[in-house]
């Protein structure tokens, strides 16, 4: 199947409305998603007059890997929502974890995506121009390379610390959606939290640069949250292991006492293959 004509939100706004709704409503599978690496499912999700496009993935369609245990990335997915949502910059799109037509699974609000200036970029030279940021060369072929930019966005950096809290281990740039009202959200989510080290991402033009005051502030009440007891600890018990709590804290708390961006850390491909 292919996923038909998008379904236009109906009484729907980002956070807790939309939460609720996906938790509740009706889910119909409109489609499949055939570019993702798992089963990824097209939806509508409808209740009491309100109905929203979304995306299911179900478990049962979670391909194996070698270093996650089996069954968690819809958790996952989940958590990241979560965390997103305690820091108060709304990245993610809301997610719930839920029963469907192929058992439980991950429910996420599909966003439309709206044509913006370019996020990511192939420039000669070997530095980046105003506004842009490097992450490494790139070969583009016949043994040229070019130098693979970022801009230098807010909305870039926000999402920087919050990969860096959740240990994301695959932020390529096909998982960035830029939408309306210069809102930037970022997606796919299955691969984060790992107790060890696994950040991996493209957005790595801040690295060893000091944190902004607002990201500071932003992990200090991540901090409190993440205490034992704490509104987030608990909103995260059940889908990440009590170990993966521990080492997100710990995340937390390296960033505070380096105040910095984090740097590469060489044990680990610092960039996802492929990167868009």
């Amino acid at each position: 199947m292919s996923a038909p004509e998008r379904i236009p939100p109906r009484g729907v706004t980002a956070g807790e409305p939309a939460a609720g709704l996906l938790a509740r409503g009706e889910l119909t599978v409109r489609g499949r998603i055939r570019e993702a690496s798992n089963a990824a499912l097209y939806c509508t999700v409808t209740h009491e007059g309100r109905e929203a496009a979304c995306v299911y993935k179900p478990v049962a369609g979670e391909r194996p890997l070698w270093d996650f245990p089996d069954g968690t990335l819809a958790g996952r997915e989940v958590a990241a929502y979560e965390v997103s949502e305690a820091t108060g910059w709304g990245l993610v799109p809301p997610t719930v974890l839920r029963d469907g037509p192929y058992g439980e699974g991950m429910c996420q609000l599909w966003i439309e995506t709206e044509p913006e200036a370019e996020l990511l970029a192939l420039v000669e030279g070997e530095e980046p121009g105003p506004g842009w940021k490097a992450i490494g060369f790139a070969e583009v072929g016949e043994g040229r390379t070019a130098l693979l930019v970022h801009a230098d966005d807010e909305r870039l950096r926000r999402l920087a610390v919050l990969d860096a809290v959740i240990n994301n281990a695959d932020r390529k740039g096909g998982h960035l959606l830029p939408a309306g009202g210069g809102r930037l959200y970022g997606i796919d989510h299955g691969v984060t939290f790992h107790a060890e080290n696994k950040l991996r991402t493209l957005l790595w033009g801040w690295a060893g640069e000091p944190l902004t005051e607002e990201a500071v502030a932003v992990l200090g009440g991540l901090r409190e949250a993440l205490e034992d007891g704490g509104t987030l600890a608990a909103r995260l018990a059940g889908l990440i292991t009590p170990a993966e709590i521990d080492a997100t804290r710990a995340r937390v708390d390296a960033l505070l006492a380096s105040g910095v961006h984090p740097e590469p850390g060489g044990e680990w491909p610092a960039i996802p293959w492929p990167p868009v």
